[in-house]
């Protein structure tokens, strides 16, 4: 058996990735369209890895705009099992700071594009279960590495995912702030429920930049006040990447891997060929 290959998706800040050697680009299509850009293959530390910058190389694309269908679907097609996701979020509780790493544990959704954060549907119905929306086991190689890193790390917590482009209003921020939530971001529910149904273990790296705006003792969090900490959080990484990827199993046989054995409820002699053709990629285990 091959080694599976391990996918970074970059996030606002972190557009490439230094340190991998037989540079390939490919170019990829999915039955979804086109992902956000460029996919970059390369070895790091013997491992086949490929990056995808979220948002295109130069951020070019909005959060609302990002085709997370596709962006999956192409990194499953290349072989890929892990994902580590790298995103900037706002820090909704006092005790995580700007430049802090969170590794989420749990998501609150409050995204309404439901729609486009499942590959399933044309006549083949599928329920992942979601109650441990990120990978232990990837998340605990995170924190080891985060550590290692010199990095202040915060192994668990809960990211509510909004749908942005405007961040949040004061409103907004206090309620998640007094419900207990950790962080707020605009981009991980839909791609780690992508990952879950294309069978890839996914785990990510919050990286913290502003307060959001519940902490009326800081400015509002604002664009500015996000890059001023991008290039260091960036920097952050990249280190804890490099650590990481090393850790990483070769075999892909985490509970991640096979969660579409209990998922699939319309019987096989009923799915559509065009639909089982359209999502080949990632029903190939099971077919």
């Amino acid at each position: 058996m091959n080694d599976a290959a391990i996918g970074i998706i970059g996030g606002s800040g972190v557009y490439q990735m230094e340190g991998l050697a037989e540079l390939t680009e490919r170019h990829a299509q999915t039955p979804f369209g086109a992902p956000s850009d460029v996919i970059v293959g390369g070895k790091m530390s013997g491992r086949q890895v490929y990056f995808l910058p979220r948002h295109g190389r130069g951020h070019r694309i909005l959060p609302h705009e990002l085709n997370h269908r596709a962006n999956i679907y192409a990194l499953r097609s290349l072989g890929v099992r892990w994902i580590i996701c790298v995103t900037a979020v706002g820090s909704l509780q006092e005790k995580y700071a700007p430049r802090d790493v969170l590794l989420p544990s749990q998501f609150f959704d409050r995204t309404s594009q439901r729609a486009q954060q499942t590959f399933f549907g044309e006549g083949i119905a599928a329920h992942v279960s979601f109650a441990e929306p990120l990978s232990p086991n990837l998340r605990k190689l995170l924190a080891e590495a985060a550590r290692e890193s010199g990095a202040r790390v915060h192994d668990g917590g809960t990211y509510v995912n909004m749908d942005g482009p405007a961040f949040s209003t004061r409103a907004e921020s206090e309620f998640n702030h007094r419900q207990g939530f950790d962080v707020i971001g605009m981009t991980n529910v839909p791609e780690a429920k992508l990952a879950r149904e294309a069978e890839i273990a996914l785990a990510t790296l919050a990286m913290i930049t502003d307060y959001d705006c519940w902490k009326v003792q800081e400015e509002p969090v604002s664009a500015v006040t996000v890059l001023r900490h991008l290039v260091a959080n960036a920097a952050t990484a990249k280190k804890i990447l490099a650590a990481a990827i090393p850790r990483i199993p070769r075999r892909a046989d985490w509970p991640e891997h096979f969660a579409l054995d209990s998922a699939i409820v319309t019987d096989r002699k009923l799915w559509p060929e065009q639909t089982r053709r359209k999502l080949e990629a990632i029903l190939s285990r099971v077919t």
